[in-house]
């Protein structure tokens, strides 16, 4: 199976976003995917680089009309779909990615659960933290999502893994060409999970920050299948062998051969 990860440049305009983000979706079509994933928070600029309160003006409901047209081509095309965006739950606002079948449903929604606080990623301003990483079925298929910084934190890969994902994807608001770190930790999470992960990673300069793209797939040896893309608009597929997963997993059987008895430290919690 193949699946895409699309990094395109975003303006003030929302419309304008949206507009380009289904562009790039039929391109995608074209080339016979079965998933599709976005960069975070597909649709905005880079509101948390500030804090400002009329900014939650910004945020959408999963029913939003904006998000309309990717229900209709998920269907159209067979198509699943992930979509990053700044989520209003009634009063409570998450960083959040929606997943869609390819029947047009609503499958479920993936909330940040470590939220980045440094300066130019004001997220614990904004953003409420989810509470658990889900698995979602997608046909022959089950995915994890890890946005951004939960990638950092082996421990949520890890779960996603034990319930059974197998591929995950990462989309991320990275700047500051960390490239090498992030590539290094994805990797690492693929091998010591036995995952295919796919990166997504923001493009384009706006204020104060350039989001440098790049993104990328590795398999579950941590090798480089698709990418790194360009630091400008990109479309990068990558091809899914779930049978080479299963080898792999045979082969190095680190989910098997793991002692839970022996990692009690880990919930104790007063380090």
């Amino acid at each position: 199976m193949r699946i895409a990860g699309i990094q395109f440049s975003c303006s003030q305009d929302k419309n304008k976003n949206i507009d380009k983000a289904l562009e790039f979706l039929d391109l995608a079509m074209d080339k016979g995917v079965s998933i599709v994933c976005f960069h975070e928070i597909f649709n905005l600029f880079w509101f948390p680089r500030e804090r400002n309160g009329s900014f939650f003006d910004l945020a959408d409901e999963p029913k939003s009309f904006l998000f309309k047209p990717f229900f209709e081509r998920a269907k159209k095309y067979k198509v699943s779909i992930l979509l990053p965006f700044f989520e209003k739950a009634r009063h409570t606002y998450y960083n959040s990615c929606m997943v869609i079948n390819g029947e047009g449903e609503l499958v479920g929604i993936y909330r940040k659960v470590h939220l980045a606080q440094i300066p130019l990623w004001e997220e614990e301003y904004y953003f409420s933290r989810g509470s658990d990483f889900p698995v979602f079925s997608l046909g022959p298929v089950k995915i994890g999502i890890q946005l951004s910084w939960d990638n950092l934190y082996p421990e949520g890969t890890r779960i996603l893994a034990l319930k059974g994902a197998q591929i995950v994807f990462a989309p991320t608001a990275c700047a500051f060409r960390t490239q090498n770190l992030w590539e290094t930790v994805i990797k690492a999470n693929a091998i010591t999970n036995g995952l295919y992960i796919m990166r997504v990673n923001r493009v384009g300069s706006e204020r104060q920050q350039d989001f440098y793209g790049m993104s990328f797939c590795v398999d579950p040896e941590g090798e480089l299948i698709s990418g790194p893309a360009a630091m400008y608009d990109s479309l990068i597929i990558a091809e899914i062998d779930l049978d080479h997963q299963k080898k792999v997993r045979d082969m190095w059987p680190l989910l098997k051969r793991r002692l839970p008895e022996a990692y009690s430290e880990l919930i104790r919690g007063d380090y």
